[in-house]
């Protein structure tokens, strides 16, 4: 969705701070490591947890109530510039894959973002539950794609959900065009144990095969090799069913029109200098996407897009839930 917003610029805090100005009803757990990083720890009183890295403005952790992790972390992954994150939750902007001349999945999950201290106004969220992060050009930046814009994403969590709301606003003069994803690494407890439903009957780009255009015959997509497809025209809700840990995660999503579907396998897994060679066994990407058709800003123009990951015990039941419901109902 597209909104129309105008005023002053408003005061950003730049860079890493162990301080910063925040209303007092939303404080935040700061905790700075002794490599000089900051990590954004935020609770639920259910007892869930989320860590977020102020460098790519990337969730590295979401744990349930019991402790368990619902996301994937590559135990070779680096946390430090310039090398981006593997695991956890990527923003991937302007680009998504090679599809363009910059870094793969763009120059967002490569830099440092800051926190945004006048949020515009979104839904209410408990303290210490959400952070929101901002991320604007840098001059080198600006050298490698020429467009002045400002990217927001706003983390909360709740019980049993992580939810992401990324905003793209032009502040430039001129129109530019830009592709979004959020990159969801889930884990998972045996990769060949775990279906994907909500994404049949779909056509999808096959980007093992030169991005040729095929559609979905099977009634869930279920994994014995490698895949890496990014489905159009996805729906609202698509279900992850991991049948061993007999619970399901769901993921709503709106203004992101694509999903992708990726697990390297173990050839390719060992040729990733950043993932373990069995890490393929525990992971899945399942993520949204606007990437067939990239998304045209005109000055002063803003996009908005929404994400959820829940979890749900037992079985996942097709039609079961409502989406707007879903999406619009208990914000």
């Amino acid at each position: 969705m597209l909104e129309w917003r105008k005023g002053k610029g408003n005061p950003f805090v730049r860079g890493i701070r162990s301080r910063l100005i925040r209303p007092k009803s939303m404080p935040l757990n700061v905790v700075n490591d002794r490599d000089g990083s900051s990590r954004i720890i935020l609770t639920d009183p259910g007892g869930s947890s989320a860590e977020v890295l102020l460098y790519g403005g990337q969730v590295v952790s979401w744990k349930n109530e019991r402790r368990e992790q619902l996301l994937y972390m590559s135990s070779k992954a680096q946390l430090k510039p310039p090398k981006a994150i593997r695991g956890g939750l990527p923003v991937c902007f302007p680009q998504f894959g090679n599809l363009g001349a910059l870094e793969r999945h763009g120059f967002a999950r490569n830099r440092f973002w800051s926190f945004d201290n006048d949020p515009s106004p979104l839904p209410p969220a408990n303290q210490q539950s959400t952070v929101d992060l901002i991320l604007k050009p840098t001059e080198d930046d600006l050298k490698t794609w020429p467009h002045s814009f400002e990217l927001r994403v706003r983390i909360s969590i709740s019980p049993g959900k992580l939810t992401i709301i990324p905003r793209v606003r032009n502040t430039d003069l001129k129109a530019f065009s830009f592709m979004f994803a959020l990159r969801n690494y889930l884990y998972v407890s045996d990769i060949s144990e775990v279906r994907v439903e909500g994404l049949e009957t779909l056509d999808y780009l096959d980007n093992m095969m030169r991005r040729e255009r095929f559609t979905e015959q099977a009634d869930a997509i279920t994994f014995d090799g490698e895949i890496d497809r990014v489905y159009l025209n996805a729906p609202t809700k698509i279900a992850i069913i991991d049948h061993e840990r007999k619970r399901t995660i769901e993921l709503r999503k709106e203004g992101m029109p694509n999903a992708v579907v990726w697990n390297p396998w173990g050839k390719k897994a060992k040729s990733i200098a950043d993932m373990g060679d069995e890490d393929y066994t525990t992971m899945l990407c399942v993520d949204s996407g606007a990437i067939e058709t990239p998304i045209l800003l005109r000055p002063c123009e803003e996009w908005k897009g929404r994400q959820e990951l829940s979890i749900v015990s037992s079985s996942y039941c097709s039609g079961q839930l409502d989406p707007r419901k879903v999406l619009y109902g208990d914000h």
